[in-house]
């Protein structure tokens, strides 16, 4: 399943200030951005037109102020998959765009093996990763801490057509789950990670990517027994630029000494052709 571009469907009008303006569907948001500070935008006239704007900093509650009425759920397409979005107290949308090249490596990795994939999305979110591995074929084990989160990817997957594909949705630590499968006998061909800087377990768990990732990492080679079909990491924690993930992948993962790797910067694109950093991915894959 090769997914399509969908500028009709979101694009990054203007950012500056702290701040970005989307517009996904056709509903126009302002929202906060921290690498947005010290950007002037680009396009301030455009800025007033937003259908609502998000008052409140990241990992804290906020309120929406919405200039007209909005629905309170909706819909937008990135190719064959839907994604139902909602506007959340603490600013997100159920969606991150910059992930949308990392679903089309992904569908287009499922494509190419040689081998039916049994696939593991760590900090699955919505489901964006799971639906484009499954879409493609592969089997899919989709863990996420948070149940209703791991439930509005279920929605994601049945609004996609794939609600009857073998997905397993667990709500579970990432570092627990991979440890019992470890010691279950339970392999995988290939691991998708999208982990936050912090965050909770569902029975309280810390995780800090400073602290946790590199054993997470060992564990996950472990778990496909150093012979992945892929590999796949994105990072939104300052510090860990693309050197830094090669790096650490490196030290706790050996196969990364072969095949082909991948690590850079990601970014969406504004109107304006200047590009608002979003983290880094690295993308590791068998073969020469």
């Amino acid at each position: 399943m090769l997914l399509s571009l969908w500028d009709d469907q979101y694009r990054l009008l203007d950012f500056g200030d702290g701040r970005r303006l989307e517009r996904f569907g056709k509903i126009l948001l302002d929202r906060p951005c921290p690498a947005a500070e010290q950007r002037e935008r680009a396009n301030p006239d455009a800025w007033p037109n937003a259908d609502a704007r998000f008052e409140g900093r990241n990992e804290e509650k906020g309120v929406w102020a919405e200039r007209r009425e909005l629905p309170q759920r909706w819909i937008v397409a990135h190719g064959a998959l839907r994604l139902e979005l909602k506007r959340t107290d603490f600013g997100h949308l159920g969606v991150f765009p910059e992930q949308a090249e990392n679903w089309r490596w992904i569908a287009e990795s499922v494509d190419r093996a040689t081998r039916p994939l049994k696939v593991l999305n760590l900090f699955g979110y919505t489901g964006g990763s799971t639906m484009a591995a499954a879409g493609g074929g592969a089997e899919v084990v989709h863990i996420d801490a948070a149940k209703n989160v791991v439930a509005w990817a279920r929605r994601n997957a049945e609004l996609s057509g794939l609600g009857a594909a073998p997905i397993r949705w667990i709500a579970e630590d990432a570092t627990k789950f991979v440890r019992r499968e470890i010691k279950r006998g339970n392999r995988y061909d290939a691991v998708i990670l999208d982990p936050p800087s912090y965050g909770h377990g569902p029975r309280g768990e810390v995780w800090r990517l400073s602290t946790h990732l590199p054993q997470l990492l060992s564990l996950c080679g472990e778990l496909t027994a150093g012979r992945p079909e892929f590999v796949l990491l994105t990072c939104h924690t300052p510090g860990h630029g693309p050197e830094q993930l090669r790096e650490t992948m490196r030290e706790q993962c050996g196969f990364l000494r072969s095949g082909r790797t991948e690590a850079r910067p990601l970014s969406i694109p504004a109107a304006d052709g200047r590009q608002l950093p979003c983290g880094t991915v690295l993308r590791w894959k068998s073969g020469a």
